[in-house]
């Protein structure tokens, strides 16, 4: 029998950057602590921009190792590990934090240029906060957007109260997006070299957030719609990356059905590879739910699950309405799910995606969607989509009060996100996750795929 690797849950992750002094470290330590008090799997990621540091000290065997030339060496005591490993150049944060999965959250430490969602810190009392404050204001007064690449112009700014410069240097910003003459920053510098020199890290666009004690940046950060947190705000801060960042809690359910006339038999216990097919199913999907649901009609005939599984708690929950269809099955999934975000997977699905799922409610999250659903060239893929409950159990009760049964009937009255084509490959390369078997034909062209993989 062959046995597929364990899924890899991705892991999202947030950065906190400041500059030298701010306090990210005492903010960090704080909300880590927060965050695990709520039940939330943290990792944690620092940028020591430094070349070279060591965790092993002289003298010590694992660092004997590396010193006699190991390339990695790995350090195993019970309860903890260590890898240090030699490389050439710098890894990216986005592979660091691949390399991270199964955490509900990562909270990464500078890796400002990293494309993550960023909390900025400003502190009053260091002088390289307050400088960055204030052009961070005066650029949100003059209309820059967030946006816009401050570091570019990190030096030769105007004063703040230089209203005519700042004209020229948006002027001049225009330009250079337009293709039409050098960069602001570079303009600035040229046309006013008297001018203030602040060669200190800005906000950027990928600015979610701010934590500071200093008017001015609080300031700023309303004028561009973002939210400001006082310092010692660790539970405010934390209730923002819980609800927008860490990672959802989640109800996967699989609709198993029942007889299927085309299949000739339950597809929930047709053999895959030696196994019930719901099983796969199961192992496939098991790593990212929260709570894991099996609707059915047949449940007498899928307790042996419980004993497959004994660690999972798997419900299986007969269907709400004495008719079938997929709404209707819909409805069942949502009404017994026990969290706010719920997967809803066909059984028949061979290669459903565990991190499909998981880019679907980070999605959710970050979106504030009802229902993020795959779309392509044949449609919606409602049975690999997520829901959010609340949001989509009342409008599915009143599409099957006016006599509806397809699974879309009631988008029109939820907020839908679309999850394109290019956004399912991103998630998950190998592709696949739709393909469904519905007679017994089918199944052995996919069972004989796998197994040749």
């Amino acid at each position: 029998m062959k046995v597929e690797a364990m899924v890899n849950v991705p892991s999202p992750a947030i950065s906190i950057v400041g500059r030298h002094n701010s306090g990210k470290t005492t903010l960090i330590e704080q909300l880590i602590a927060e965050l695990v008090t709520r039940g939330h799997d943290v990792g944690s990621v620092k940028h020591h921009s430094h070349v070279g540091f060591d965790i092993d000290y002289p003298g010590k065997d694992s660092y004997r190792h590396r010193a006699a030339g190991a390339s990695e060496t790995v350090i195993a005591a019970p309860g903890q590990m260590a890898r240090v490993k030699t490389m050439s150049g710098e890894v990216e944060c986005a592979d660091i934090v691949r390399s991270m999965p199964g955490h509900d959250i990562i909270i990464v430490e500078g890796y400002r240029k990293s494309g993550l969602p960023t909390i900025e810190i400003m502190r009053s009392g260091n002088e390289a906060d307050a400088r960055v404050a204030d052009v961070f204001e005066q650029g949100a007064r003059h209309g820059w957007p967030l946006g816009t690449d401050f570091t570019q112009f990190t030096r030769g700014l105007p004063t703040a109260d230089d209203d005519e410069a700042w004209e020229e240097l948006r002027r001049a910003q225009e330009a250079a997006e337009a293709g039409e003459g050098q960069p602001a920053g570079e303009h600035f510098k040229t046309q006013h070299p008297d001018h203030v020199d602040i060669s200190n890290k800005l906000p950027t666009g990928d600015t979610v957030a701010v934590a500071t004690d200093m008017p001015v940046a609080e300031h700023a950060a309303e004028l561009y719609n973002i939210p400001s947190f006082a310092l010692d705000d660790i539970v405010g801060l934390a209730d923002f990356v819980e609800q927008h960042y860490v990672r959802p809690r989640v109800t996967v359910v699989i609709q198993a059905g029942g007889e299927s006339r085309r299949m000739g038999r339950s597809k929930a216990t047709v053999p895959f590879a030696g196994r019930p097919l719901i099983c796969r199913l199961i192992d496939r999907l098991s790593p990212v739910a929260d709570d894991l649901v099996i609707t059915t009609n047949e449940p007498d005939n899928l307790v042996f699950l419980h004993g497959e599984f004994p660690d999972l708690r798997i419900q299986l929950v007969c269907d709400a309405f004495e008719y079938r269809g997929a709404l209707p099955g819909l409805y069942t999934a949502l009404q017994a799910a026990r969290n706010p975000y719920v997967a809803v997977v066909a059984c028949d699905m061979v290669f459903a995606s565990a991190s499909l799922v998981v880019a679907e409610a980070l999605a959710m999250n970050e979106s504030g969607a009802d229902v993020v659903v795959p779309v392509n060239q044949h449609g919606y893929e409602p049975f690999h989509a997520m829901y959010r409950r609340m949001g989509c159990l009342p409008a599915v009760r009143r599409a099957l009060d006016r006599g509806e049964k397809r699974a879309q009937a009631f988008f029109d009255d939820v907020k839908v996100l679309e999850f394109p084509q290019a956004r399912v490959l991103e998630a998950e390369p190998m592709g696949g996750c739709f393909v469904n078997a519905n007679t017994p034909e089918e199944l052995k062209v996919l069972e004989d795929s796998f197994l040749a993989q």
